[in-house]
């Protein structure tokens, strides 16, 4: 933690000579009349080198379709005032086809003209969702692809690459889309997910748990970070599993991007999920849901208590972003982050 300058000025007087006695005693007597102003409450006291710092997600204002270009969101969200953003390869032709050296050198210059900090760069569901396969080489390319987005990150200047964590590649939705959230239901519809005959989940999670290592050595190759999200029925659905994960691998560089819509979603407060992954918890998306945890309403109208999570970053020395990720939810977006930035910064005291 970083001695404040009051607290380096008294440690000098004791280190002081008498020679110097005097002249150290005005400095402190400024101190103690400097402490006796008012102060304004501290609600918790924060261990971190840094401070929790606001940003918001690129797609708030943009798809996740192939080739979706964040750049009208990246100037929406500077002129908002927000201090970073996340960027983010919606599908594995992007890779090649979006992200190009000119597109990535046109992006930085955007981020910096709106003062926008990257705080991680996001490798969507379909560019890395076969990590999870226990056939080596569908593995393979999916390891190339996460390697090729680590490569686009580190041109970004992204200090952390990020992905959902995928599910196992032996279940699957009655569509084949994205496997259903019980939210999603109603009335007295079955709520079923189909697992292939044979399914091994200690083959599965021994697998994932390699392949977690394998692309560690492939962000740190590029001297980034990773961070690892929960979705529902992922490998790491919440905390504790992804602590599960972080105790087989135990590499300080292997972080938590929690998701506190997904987390209460699940039945899970918050603030306790932030205390049990602690100094492993690296980034933070933060999105509000209604009291029926069914739907992600906007920021400021449900249930999510951002001041009790705040503190619970405050309280674990979270110096990460705070990333706002709102679903098109209907209304306006524009007023949504706004709002978001204020309650943050009332809640941060920044």
């Amino acid at each position: 933690m970083k001695q404040s300058k009051q607290s380096l000025t008294r440690r000098g007087f004791l280190q002081t000579s008498a020679a110097a006695l005097a002249a150290a005693s005005i400095g402190s007597a400024a101190g103690l009349a400097q402490d006796n102003k008012p102060q304004a409450p501290q609600t918790a006291k924060s261990s971190g080198k840094g401070r929790i710092r606001i940003g918001a997600l690129s797609w708030c204002f943009h798809d996740l379709s192939p080739g979706a270009d964040p750049t009208e969101a990246i100037d929406i969200l500077g002129k908002i005032g927000f201090e970073g953003t996340e960027l983010i390869i919606n599908s594995k032709q992007d890779i090649t086809g979006f992200w190009t050296d000119a597109k990535i050198d046109a992006i930085k210059k955007r981020l910096d003209a709106n003062t926008l900090a990257l705080a991680q760069f996001v490798l969507f569901q379909p560019v890395v969702e076969g990590l999870t396969s226990l056939k080596a080489d569908e593995r393979n390319r999916n390891l190339d692809c996460f390697e090729a987005g680590c490569k686009i990150g580190k041109k970004l200047g992204a200090p952390k690459i990020n992905i959902v964590s995928p599910w196992a590649r032996e279940l699957h939705a009655p569509n084949d889309g994205y496997l259903p959230r019980y939210y999603e239901t109603s009335g007295n519809e079955k709520y079923h997910i189909t697992i292939d005959p044979g399914f091994d989940w200690d083959a599965v999670w021994d697998n994932y748990i390699e392949v977690t290592k394998q692309c560690l050595q492939r962000t740190k190759a590029h001297g980034l970070k990773f961070t690892i999200e929960h979705h529902t029925h992922t490998i790491v659905p919440d905390a504790v599993s992804f602590l599960r994960l972080w105790d087989a691998i135990r590499d300080p560089d292997l972080g938590f991007n929690m998701d506190v819509g997904w987390t209460l979603l699940q039945r899970e407060y918050p603030p306790v999920a932030i205390h049990k992954v602690g100094k492993k918890l690296m980034n933070l998306h933060m999105r509000d849901i209604d009291a029926k945890m069914r739907q992600f309403v906007h920021v400021g109208t449900g249930a999510m208590d951002f001041a009790a999570i705040v503190e619970a970053l405050k309280a674990t020395g979270f110096d990460g972003f705070v990333d706002i990720e709102q679903d098109k939810f209907p209304g306006d977006m524009v007023e949504t982050c706004k709002r978001y930035l204020q309650i943050m910064k009332d809640c941060i005291g920044s």
